[in-house]
């Protein structure tokens, strides 16, 4: 009998009315929100109240090796753990961000977990949710559209029209809005100029949005965007186009907290969901701050590996919020190992390579390397660290003692095999248990990589060699001019969120395993200083993705009983 599919699965399990696990949580019923039976907003009050109980629970950070294009399973992984550790007694919760609407219609699908660890109602978390994303978006277009609207009538900014840092967005993919001539059809239609058009999780605003602490910060911080540059060379930003207020009041529902529920009725809240290259991917303060003042223990993830989501929520997240973590996860399977070992290929709708299913313990151990460079990564910030082994039925016991042999090495806690997506809780037992013992034993020597006042450059370089493993680091000319004119306006304090490939530990992308002796490029280097950091570019950063050739909205539908089908 085949596995039955995640819709079906979500679909066998009537959720738990919300607010019975907002009431678990010790949330009042005039401090949720409610959007429907099993979905609601938490408001700022009831986080204010529960965190003046003085309550913190453990932290635990779930990140992963490099990705392949297997999938390493990181919010199964993440969803499963919450429910194993709620299992053995643990009240725990689940902390993630909201998925984009282009990856859902588009290459991906849904990003819910699978299997028996999943955040339900599935259909609403793929689908819209509470409408974040879109007042997104609306605060992002009313601040362009404010842009172009002071151009036309006069420019009383004196804006340079090849200085416009401001970008369109739109939550869908759509490769043909990447760059675009806006302003076309005469004089009462605006001014003529190229734009482009980013998708809205790659937005400033997503990204401020997920670091606000409140709703004053997140006004400070929209009124800090840099919109554009005047002819002579200042920063025009949202306050001075009178705009940030009225952005603030499209968000002033978007800053609540979602919370929904897993599979086994655990709470999951689902909040933000910035990219993990040119922003910090990952949820939002203000979700995990609920969680950890109602919860025992709070799992949330990072997007990609290590390198870019774990080093980010260490370094920009955490450094922002003051919350520091006691535990992290690193997520592993055998199989994506063996493709870091040399092993395997994947050709896109072809059979999974038969080589990836036979025992093969030297193309495991040859591919740890690459987990153990992730786990060595968080050990840098003094974290201990528990390897999950996501399992599939084609493991064997050798292949996990070599992956368990290989992190204890490299400095993890502890390696566990968890079966969560066939067993749902039951199957993360083992982990939960590893995982609270770590958390128990925590982080109190917590250290972010470099200190506020070291020069942009040296930060750069400090995490392209400590990170990355980098030789070195080569910047372009336009590049270090750009850091010398950060520096001298004021921004040399910020954190840096390096953007590059997620598909190597290196800036190139076929790199694999754990490459070394490379020269690190940065070609040029940008500012969110309403996020508040910098982001070097290591290479072409896709801000708006575009559909494969046979979308996964091809076979997404809706039956003669008006459910969803086919959203995976």
């Amino acid at each position: 009998m085949s596995f039955p599919s995640d819709l079906e699965i979500a679909r066998s399990v009537t959720p738990r009315p919300i607010v019975e696990v907002a009431r678990d949580l010790g949330l009042r019923e005039d401090e949720i929100e409610l959007y429907g039976s099993a979905k609601a907003k938490v408001t700022l009050e009831g986080l204010r109240r529960v965190e003046a109980e003085g309550r913190r629970g453990k932290y635990v950070l779930v990140t992963a090796i490099t990705p392949t294009p297997l999938g390493e399973g990181k919010t199964t992984t993440t969803v499963g753990l919450a429910q194993g550790l709620n299992r053995i007694g643990r009240r725990a919760a689940v902390a993630i961000r909201q998925p984009s609407l282009g990856p859902v219609f588009g290459i991906k699908g849904g990003a819910a977990g699978g299997g028996y660890s999943q955040i339900i109602p599935m259909e609403d978390f793929n689908l819209h949710l509470t409408g974040d994303v879109h007042a997104i978006g609306a605060a992002h277009n009313l601040a362009s559209a404010f842009l172009d609207n002071s151009i036309h009538h006069g420019n009383p900014l004196e804006i340079d029209l090849h200085a416009i840092l401001w970008p369109h967005v739109v939550d869908i993919s759509d490769r043909a809005l990447r760059h675009a001539v806006i302003g076309l059809g005469g004089r009462e239609d605006g001014i003529p100029r190229e734009s482009e058009w980013f998708i809205t999780v790659a937005s400033e605003v997503m990204a401020i949005l997920a670091l606000a602490t409140d709703l004053r910060d997140l006004r400070e911080r929209l009124g800090r965007i840099v919109m554009a540059r005047t002819r002579d060379g200042r920063p025009v930003t949202a306050e001075d186009l009178k705009v940030a207020g009225a952005m603030t009041v499209l968000l002033r529902d978007a800053i609540k907290p979602n919370l929904l529920q897993t599979l086994e009725g655990g709470p999951a809240f689902v909040h933000c969901g910035p990219f993990a290259n040119i922003a910090h991917g990952n949820n939002s303060i203000l979700a995990d701050r609920v969680a950890l003042a109602t919860s025992e223990i709070v799992c949330t993830e990072a997007g990609f590996g290590s390198d870019m989501g774990a080093e980010k929520f260490f370094d920009i997240k955490c450094r922002a919020s003051g919350l520091r973590p006691d535990a992290a996860v690193v997520v592993a399977t055998v199989r994506a190992l063996k493709m870091h070992g040399g092993v395997g290929r994947i050709v896109a709708g072809k059979p999974l390579d038969p080589a990836l299913l036979e025992e093969n313990v030297d193309a495991v151990r040859a591919g740890a390397a690459n987990l153990a460079a992730h786990v060595e990564i968080v050990r840098k910030y003094n974290v201990p660290v528990v390897v999950a082994m996501n399992a599939f039925p084609t493991d064997t016991d050798a292949e996990y003692a070599a992956i368990r042999e290989v992190a204890i090495a490299a400095g993890a806690r502890d390696a566990v095999v968890t079966r969560n997506f066939a067993d749902g809780g039951a199957g993360a037992e083992d982990l939960a248990e590893a995982v609270w013992a770590a958390a128990e034993e925590g982080a109190p020597a917590f250290r972010l990589l470099y200190p506020d006042e070291m020069p942009l450059r040296e930060k750069i370089e400090t995490i392209a060699r400590e990170i990355y493993g980098a030789a070195g680091v080569d910047f372009t000319p336009g590049a270090s001019k750009r850091l010398a004119d950060y520096e001298a306006l004021g921004y040399g304090s910020l954190p840096v969120c390096m953007a590059k490939t997620h598909l190597s530990l290196s800036h190139e992308a076929s790199l694999k395993g754990r490459p070394t002796g490379f020269r690190f490029p940065i070609r040029d280097v940008r500012l969110s200083a309403g996020a508040g950091f910098i982001y070097p570019l290591a290479g072409d950063m896709r801000t708006m993705p575009g559909l494969p050739s046979h979308p996964a909205g091809e076979n997404i539908d809706i039956d003669a009983n008006g459910e969803v089908v086919g959203l995976f």
